[in-house]
């Protein structure tokens, strides 16, 4: 179960690593670069058998992440093993 769930980190930090690269567009707010890398606080709650629960801090920078950013990193993040020719992924 640990191998899944830090597969699943590693998707995101590389789909947040795809997103910073392929966005240059600045928004009239914060950029979703921006605002997907202030989740960085959400990190120890991410990784496995590091916390309880989301800080006041991850909850407020996840509430701050647009709807549009975050869908499309998550797609982006899905996408990961077919574009490396793996296996999908499945969270059972």
């Amino acid at each position: 179960m640990a191998t899944v769930q830090a597969r699943l980190l590693m998707m995101f930090l590389v789909a947040l690593a795809a997103v910073q690269a392929q966005v240059g567009e600045v928004q009239a707010q914060q950029s979703c670069p921006t605002q997907m890398a202030s989740l960085n606080v959400c990190t120890p709650f991410v990784v496995p058998g590091t916390s309880r629960g989301p800080s006041s801090q991850c909850c407020g920078a996840l509430q701050a992440v647009e709807h549009d950013c975050l869908c499309s990193t998550l797609r982006v993040a899905n996408s990961l093993p077919s574009a490396c020719h793996l296996s999908p992924i499945s969270c059972d």
